[in-house]
């Protein structure tokens, strides 16, 4: 997927039990009452150590008894669902410029480009803490207190004589590649996983995962591993009938999935400089090992999973995505698979259980066009919807996506619809509603689907007799540009809904909307006189995480936090 340019096209606790039964032991979860709070948030870390500490002896740390929810993956969930349904201290009631505000900034080494994430109640040197984990470009990880702003501990994830990759000279993750995805937390094995881009003293470039213990950052099961692959195909970084992964010519944009007990990287290019592809490549929890790899366009050439930043996502079984733009074999299979097994520019079903496997996909009637003229499917991220009920009591089990054609495609899982190029054979879609492109993903809460295209407002779409309303229910005053906006929604179970979205910019914004009206903007951080709730410049593709009446927002130099004003 080629750099977008600035100004493309102009620009419930039903749903919490759903989640927790799909969830495949995706990352762990955390259940109970939270610690309370003490302390006050601001300190500013000293420099992480230039290489990472021995892995500690015995066994990773077991989690204690009594979690509240904590957000241990991108966008809260595996479906992706952006909900985060334990949040009992903010609402509309008191989320505004009054009470609610900017109350601290976490300072990093490098630009925020992933999520942060959040664990209650971490017995870390003989106490026990509420923890974010926040990493960064500089190729760091970082632990603090997320109740005082004490920095817990900080490791670089950087071998001896490292840097951190350079951007080749583009602005898609600039101007240094460190650690860019959203790691994935696994309570039970003690561990937070990384993947980590750096160069050598020789200019050779490295792709790692890392699984550092929760405690003490410390390398866990042998790790790091490099990341290698390849697979059966002819395509132009082939040798011998395989097509070789080739660090260089990488980076790991997409955020981490972790699914019963393995851990599933998915890869972009490096700058568009070709020749690359768009690869799955699965990680043993438990050793760090290789798995299972493929290649999405091992004949071909492109494809690569962008998404801006989003996850894979997962109904516990099979895993969602949206590929970029790349060669779409339009010759299929007696099946209706491309018959050189070449899926560029798709909506892509994997089957995880016996090695990774496309079982099923859906592609645009006009997929080679959209490929070349880079109005790619693959900007966005999927969601996973809970299962519905239409008016004749059929249950379907669907998810959907959007991208850079602005248009909404919501897929049957089971059986999405492959590719005709008569017509789209699509379970529904939905055109003319988006104001632009969409570089993120969207969030779901009460039967309501937020999206936030670029150059658009923040726009509801509500679900009933298991479609998606054709127009917007209710939008938000705002616009937002490029790249548009990832909502997050906290809530307590079904009620005092918010919906929370951030605004790149050299002035960044924290937006806070009503989510049973977006019309009903309830906050944002420039209301405030003298400046009071601003924290600099934004970063692209940014998701607001919430944990604890705290809302946690990455940016240029570290973590905005915004809580109750006065509160620690």
């Amino acid at each position: 997927m080629k750099q977008p340019r600035f100004m493309w096209r102009t620009c419930v606790l039903l749903i919490a039990i759903f989640f927790a039964s799909c969830s495949g032991g995706g990352g762990g979860s955390d259940s109970g009452s939270s610690m309370p709070p003490s302390g006050t948030p601001g300190s500013t870390p000293s420099s992480p150590p230039s290489s990472p500490p021995s892995s500690p002896s015995g066994s990773p740390p077991s989690a204690p008894a009594g979690m509240t929810a904590s957000v241990v993956t991108y966008h809260n969930d595996i479906a992706r669902t952006g909900l985060q349904l334990a949040e009992t201290t903010l609402s509309p009631a008191n989320v505004n410029a009054a009470k609610f505000g900017k109350i601290g900034f976490y300072t990093v080494d490098g630009k925020v480009d992933a999520q942060p994430l959040y664990l209650s109640q971490v017995s870390i040197a003989g106490g026990t803490h509420n923890v974010l984990y926040v990493a960064t470009e500089n190729a760091s990880l970082y632990a603090f207190d997320a109740d005082t702003g004490a920095v817990l501990w900080a490791v670089s994830t950087l071998g001896k004589n490292e840097t951190p990759s350079d951007d080749r000279g583009c602005s898609q993750i600039s101007p240094q590649i460190g650690i860019t995805s959203t790691p994935v937390i696994d309570r039970t094995r003690g561990a937070i996983y990384v993947v980590s881009m750096s160069k050598d003293a020789t200019s050779g470039y490295h792709q790692r995962i890392h699984a550092l213990n929760i405690t003490t950052g410390a390398e866990l099961f042998g790790g790091p591993t490099e990341i290698t692959a390849s697979y059966p195909g002819n395509g132009p970084n082939s040798s011998g009938g395989l097509v070789s992964f080739d660090p260089k010519q990488y980076a790991e944009r997409q955020s981490l999935l972790e699914l019963n007990g393995t851990i599933y990287t998915a890869w972009t290019s490096h700058c568009d400089i070709a020749p690359y592809n768009g690869w799955v490549i699965a990680y043993s929890a438990d050793t760090l090992m290789r798995t299972s790899a493929l290649s999405l366009t091992p004949n071909g050439v492109e494809g690569s999973i962008w998404m801006s930043g989003a996850g894979m996502a997962s109904d516990g079984q099979s895993i969602y995505f949206l590929d970029a733009n790349g060669t779409f074999d339009t010759t299929l299979t007696a099946n209706g698979f491309p018959s050189l097994g070449d899926y560029g520019n798709a909506f892509l079903k994997l089957g995880a259980t016996n090695g990774l496997t496309v079982s099923d996909y859906f592609s645009v009637s006009n997929t080679v066009a959209e490929s070349n003229a880079d109005e790619d499917l693959g900007s966005g991220g999927a969601l996973v919807l809970p299962d519905f009920t239409d008016s004749s009591g059929g249950v379907h089990h669907l998810a959907l996506g959007a991208g850079k054609d602005a248009n909404i495609y919501v897929v049957n899982r089971d059986s999405m619809g492959k590719f005709s190029a008569s017509a789209n054979n699509i379970y529904q879609q939905i055109n003319g509603q988006l104001a632009g492109a969409v570089f993120g993903m969207p969030a779901y809460f009460n039967n309501t689907v937020y999206f936030g295209a670029v150059g658009d407002t923040i726009k509801a779409f509500s679900v009933s007799g298991a479609k998606l309303s054709n127009a917007p229910t209710s939008q938000s005053p705002e616009t937002f540009g490029y790249p548009g906006a990832t909502p997050s929604v906290s809530a307590n179970g079904s009620a005092n809904g918010i919906v929370w979205v951030a605004q790149n910019g050299n002035i960044a914004g924290l937006y806070a909307y009503d989510a049973a009206n977006l019309a009903h903007e309830l906050y944002n951080s420039n209301q405030a006189p003298n400046a009071r709730d601003q924290f600099g410049a934004g970063n692209k593709f940014i998701t607001p995480m919430i944990a604890n009446g705290k809302v946690y927002v990455g940016a240029q130099k570290g973590v905005a936090v915004f809580g109750l004003l006065g509160s620690p």
